[in-house]
């Protein structure tokens, strides 16, 4: 077998190449893995050489499409946009060149990755931002339809604290009375296309303290929510009551998704010299919701964010659009990375005034997820 390789692997004169080479056989196993690759992968070539794509990366999937595909079609293929992960390290967004050997069916592939340029995560950016600003319109639709029912279940709620004999229990229809009023806010805020985001100074953690209450008090039994906070964390200027609902969307989607028991972790970290629309902060507060539940489907993974696109058949779809959209009002992001057993959605929020000396221009890029030459 080794013998095999050593005689058909292609000349690594790939040594000094900046860029990572990796070499695979037709069984996927690695045959070769060059030095750009390991500083790029964090691996050592001698725990990969001789392993399986499955071995060292969390999530191989879409770079096995990309060799079926050019194993297929006998030509190179560039797959544009490719995440992957090894165990460990944090998530890298690629691009990644497949190109068959000469022979037919092909001995060997060679794969080329390349880290993905500023101006590529730029577009996809903006592609976000132009679906945002249709779900805006759908959800201020929708907004019309909620508020009718928001001031019935707000009446019903004060006729029955009211008749309540414990003390104790009128924590709950407070709850629903707090609830409905913040909502009805929320909806006439939704109403209002060109009214700006009530802004007030807060702590970050005051919104997730208060989306933890909300959350044991809708999944009393078997939800276990635990706080991970970065205490030195600067105040944040936002719409204090859009934050609380933008986490408490996702928090819940989470808790929904494991029916109520299972683990969600509150999370929050400082990131420095971050790009937000094409802006460049030396602060933002990282702030992640990670639960342990199923995780979310394949196939809805691109769409979660779309009006109307739910892993549940209950859900409305509406949650995390409407997340997105209030992230977006504090020139945020949020991104995404699930697989059974861990699901993350990472919010990132700017802290004060971007660097104006460092506004990253956009160019022309490939937008295609992959293209075959």
């Amino acid at each position: 077998m080794m013998q095999c390789a050593t005689k058909s692997v292609p000349n690594p004169g790939l040594e000094t190449l900046a860029t990572a080479v990796v070499v695979l056989d037709n069984d996927r196993t690695v045959r070769y893995f060059n030095p750009a690759a390991e500083n790029l992968f964090a691996l050592s070539a001698k725990n990969v050489v001789g392993h399986t794509l499955e071995h060292s990366f969390e999530d191989a999937s879409a770079m096995i499409a990309a060799l079926d595909y050019a194993s297929e079609n006998n030509c190179s293929y560039t797959q544009h946009e490719l995440t992957l992960q090894t165990s460990g390290n944090a998530r890298l967004d690629l691009s990644c060149t497949v190109t068959p050997a000469e022979s037919t069916p092909a001995d060997y592939f060679l794969l080329e990755f390349n880290v993905l340029n500023q101006q590529l995560r730029i577009a996809r950016e903006e592609r976000l931002l132009d679906q945002s600003e249709r779900n805006r319109e759908l959800i201020r639709n929708l907004a019309h339809e909620i508020k009718n029912p928001l001031g019935a279940l707000r009446g019903a709620a004060q006729l029955l604290d009211r008749e309540l004999d414990r003390e104790e229990l009128h924590e709950y229809t407070q709850v629903i009375i707090m609830e409905a009023d913040r909502l009805r806010m929320l909806m006439d805020r939704l109403l209002t296309p060109h009214r700006l985001p009530q802004i007030v100074r807060f702590n970050i953690h005051e919104i997730l303290e208060r989306v933890q209450s909300l959350l044991l008090a809708e999944f009393p039994c078997g939800l276990d929510v635990k706080r991970d906070y970065d205490t030195s964390l600067p105040m944040l200027d936002g719409d204090r009551e859009q934050l609380i609902q933008a986490v408490l969307n996702i928090a819940r989607n989470a808790a929904q998704a494991m029916q109520g028991n299972g683990e969600i972790v509150l999370r929050t970290r400082a990131a420095r010299q971050v790009t937000l629309a094409k802006k460049r902060h030396k602060l933002a507060i990282l702030l992640q919701i990670i639960d342990n539940g199923p995780g979310v489907p394949e196939d809805i993974k691109e769409q979660i964010f779309f009006p109307l696109v739910s892993g549940r058949e209950d859900g409305s779809g509406l949650g995390l659009t409407l997340a997105q959209t209030f992230i977006n009002h504090h020139h945020g992001s949020i991104e995404l990375e699930s697989r059974p057993g861990h699901t993350s959605f990472s919010i990132l929020l700017p802290i004060g005034d971007a660097d104006q000396d460092h506004v990253v221009q956009q160019n022309n890029v490939h937008k295609q997820p992959g293209t075959c030459t």
